[in-house]
């Protein structure tokens, strides 16, 4: 019998659940599927190490910040204070074409694409969960650079560009998950990424004079 606690169960959990959220869905996948896929034989083996549903996708979710964290903030230091909007966006969309090296990055980009809204950039204030990481950071100075623009503006734009990026990195390892054939190689899929979304964020707003261009 499959045992219920200590971290290697945990991890197995995590792991199936990557797996389950990714092919079912966020709010399809089912926890009994995720307590058979991790060998376990009890029911209740995500309600004890997780505490619900929603513990477990929390796991999941710091797991899969903490690996692209490790990717993003060289890129951001790397840059300097005077980054553009592409140089920015170019960060983010190489720091989130690392998960797509192998399965388990696939499976969170497609699991995160789903979440996308629950940044909390709408109200001006971010999510506490990446408010003081690299992705927070940079997603400040991306809106500092987009300062000319009205903020109610400014804050959908950027809300809208992140979920651009999350879905076409999600589609992308859906692809690679399911070992279709993308239409376009990776590295001009991403260079493509990083020139519409920049395109998008500099837009003129309609009805008023002059771009940003930062």
């Amino acid at each position: 019998m499959a045992r219920t606690s200590g971290p290697d169960t945990r991890d197995k959990l995590i792991r199936a659940a990557e797996e389950v959220f990714a092919s079912q869905g966020v709010v399809g996948g089912q926890i009994r599927d995720v307590v058979r896929l991790a060998g376990q034989s009890n029911p209740s083996a995500v309600q004890y190490h997780f505490g619900s549903r929603a513990g477990l996708l929390d796991a999941v979710m710091s797991g899969r910040q903490s690996r692209a964290e490790r990717l993003m903030a060289p890129l951001l230091d790397g840059l300097g204070a005077d980054a553009d909007v592409r140089e920015l966006v170019g960060a983010l969309v190489t720091a989130e074409a690392g998960l797509l090296a192998d399965d388990r990055g696939r499976r969170c980009l497609r699991i995160s694409a789903q979440l996308s809204h629950e940044t909390g950039l709408r109200t001006g204030e971010l999510h506490p969960a990446v408010d003081a990481t690299a992705y927070g950071r940079l997603i400040a100075r991306v809106s500092d650079r987009l300062g000319a623009l009205p903020t109610p503006v400014r804050l959908e734009r950027l809300d809208l560009a992140l979920t651009l990026i999350g879905a076409a990195m999600a589609d992308r390892a859906r692809q690679y998950l399911d070992g279709t054939e993308p239409l376009t190689g990776e590295e001009l899929f991403l260079a493509d990424l990083i020139e519409t979304t920049t395109a998008f964020l500099r837009a003129p707003v309609p009805g008023r004079t002059g771009t940003t261009r930062r």
